[in-house]
């Protein structure tokens, strides 16, 4: 079962956080902007002004200035600026101090090099916000050139103490952070409200989400919210709803499938990567006679190296394999499944021994009656030969018939034996290096005659610089024979081709083809059973036991080959074999 942990800081404090932050950031850009502004734009005002005072006062000055009045020009400068509550000074144009409404002009330094007066010395306004050495305050300058007709007379320069200017700014300055403090809780107090109006659906669904992590699938949200999150908690609730209908089935299909599992005949379990059991059915632990095996090692469970080869080849080969383990004195027919995808592997036992026991009866029984029979045929052969000689007349055909009979009769024999011996579980091969050209020549010899004397050829073609292979070189034969005999049999017309060649790199193909009646494309899977007939009447006048290709199945598959067959009825047949060199 799930633990949902609410992670810190929650996506309420993100969010408010995030509000708030833009909030005061936004503020106080706006604050100092706005303070800046009306800071600069108040200056402004008053230069101007200064500058309006400084051109009216300018028409009195003139007459005075003109005529070297300086006592009256200061007297009349004092006056004046404590009517208007400013600091006025007439600077002459080499800087001298005429008259100042706070100072005694006498004791006032040179005011050349005041960057106000530098600038109305060039005819223009000067400003200028510094500290005053004369009054040791700050204070804002507005100087303009008292000039009369081009001639440039002196200066007046008007000033404001910049105490003043500042108490009204701070007045200023107050009611905006006043009423910025208020817009700021207002929309704090919106983001409050937004964020948890986002967040509260969002913290439902999560709680809803963690409710059905762990198993409850009836949960369901309603949301008032007109928006995308109302939209979410709708396909949420089908979701879970839909998500319920799939565990429920899923549930009934996992108990069909354990009941099925459990109740299999076979024994079965399921492998991971690191060779634990995953799953085990009853008849399993059965078979290895033990109880709870689950999660536990496979090669602590079942010591048997075969086993374990044969789920190492199926990973390595990556494909189904199937053979037949003697265990706990028992044959199983095991069959191992790679699922490549989860990196799993499934075992699969099948409990085969009465059927080995079955057909180790039968094949006994087949071995003793073919011996049995062996010997009475071989002696009614050898009396049908001796009457042969001295009868003659009609029943010389019964006695024909007999002895034709009775050559099947060995021929039978002969295959039932050859064919048990072939299906015993490690029947014996003579394995011997064989030159294919020689083995193949002296067997196409044996049927010269036989197909001239049927009218049909018989062409061998084998491939030059062949290699040896080592392999059973009467089985071999016994292969061929098989082979070659049956195309001579069902051919009427054209003939017979044999060719041995070499196939890629890792075989060699041995190639059996005919120009004969052939065979419908479904029969060709079933002509490798045991007294399988196709045509049976033609079969039985042809003198065929029915087990000819049935040995020659069993002799590739002892060879670790591969045998084709590709027919066309009334084209003929082609057998390929494929032998491992």
């Amino acid at each position: 079962m799930s633990t949902f942990k609410r992670p810190k800081p929650s996506i309420f404090v993100k969010t408010f956080g995030g509000y708030l932050f833009m909030t005061l950031v936004l503020s106080s850009l706006i604050l100092f902007f706005s303070f800046e502004t009306i800071r600069s734009y108040y200056l402004h005002t008053l230069t101007r002004n200064l500058k309006n005072l400084a051109i009216t006062y300018r028409l009195d000055i003139i007459p005075l200035i003109k005529e070297k009045r300086f006592a009256k020009l200061d007297s009349l400068t004092k006056r004046v600026g404590e009517q208007t509550n400013t600091r006025i000074t007439i600077i002459a144009p080499d800087g001298v101090v005429l008259a100042d409404s706070r100072k005694d002009p006498h004791t006032m330094e040179n005011h050349r090099t005041r960057p106000e007066v530098k600038r109305a010395l060039k005819g223009a306004m000067g400003k200028s916000l510094r500290f005053s050495t004369t009054v040791k305050q700050e204070m804002l300058y507005v100087a303009i050139p008292i000039v009369e007709k081009g001639q440039l007379l002196g200066i007046v320069r008007e000033s404001l103490f910049l105490r003043d200017i500042n108490a009204l700014l701070y007045q200023i300055k107050m009611r905006i952070i006043l009423i910025g403090i208020f817009v700021t809780l207002i929309a704090l107090l919106g983001a409050f409200i937004f964020s948890k109006s986002l967040t509260r659906p969002i913290l439902q669904l999560v709680d809803a989400s963690e409710k059905v992590a762990n198993g409850h699938f009836d949960v369901k949200i309603h949301l008032r919210n007109k928006d995308e999150l109302r939209y979410l908690a709708e396909s949420f609730n089908n979701m879970t709803t839909q998500i319920a209908e799939l565990f429920t089935e899923l549930s009934q299909q996992k108990e069909e499938l354990t009941a099925i599992v459990s109740s299999l005949q076979e024994g079965l379990i399921v492998l991971d990567k690191q060779g634990k059991i995953k799953l085990a059915n009853n008849s399993f632990k059965r078979i290895i006679k033990r109880g709870k095996i689950e999660k536990r090692s496979f090669l602590e469970i079942l010591k048997v190296p075969v086993f374990t080869d044969l789920i190492q080849k199926a990973w390595l080969e990556e494909k189904n394999l199937v053979d037949e383990i003697e265990f706990n004195q028992k044959v199983y027919l095991v069959s191992v499944t790679p699922i490549l995808w989860k990196e799993e592997v499934i075992l699969i036992l099948h409990d085969i021994t009465n059927r080995k026991r079955l057909e180790k009866l039968k094949r006994e029984f087949v071995e003793n009656v073919s011996h049995e029979l062996k010997t009475p045929l071989t002696a009614i052969k050898g009396f049908v030969e001796t009457l042969d000689q001295n009868i003659s007349g009609e029943n010389k055909h019964y006695l024909d018939i007999i002895s034709k009979h009775t050559d099947r009769l060995i021929f039978l024999v002969h295959d039932l034996l050859l064919l048990s011996e072939l299906e015993q579980r490690e029947p014996h091969l003579s394995i011997e290096t064989i030159h294919l050209a020689d083995l193949v020549q002296n067997v196409v010899r044996i049927f010269e005659q036989k197909a001239e004397e049927k009218g049909v050829y018989l062409n061998l073609h084998v491939e030059e610089n062949l290699p040896d292979i080592s392999a059973d070189p009467y089985k071999l034969e016994e292969m061929l024979i098989n082979l070659i005999d049956n195309a001579i049999k069902y051919t009427e017309k054209g003939g017979v081709q044999v060719g041995v060649m070499r196939h890629k790199q890792n075989a060699i193909e041995f190639r059996v083809e005919d120009t004969g009646i052939g065979m419908k494309t479904k029969y060709t899977d079933r002509i490798f059973e045991r007294f399988y007939r196709i045509d049976k009447s033609r079969s039985r006048r042809m003198g065929g036991t029915g087990l000819g290709l049935s040995i020659v199945k069993h002799i590739v598959m002892l060879h670790k080959g591969e045998i084709r067959v590709e027919s066309k009825q009334g084209r003929g047949t082609r057998f390929r074999i494929f032998i491992p060199i």
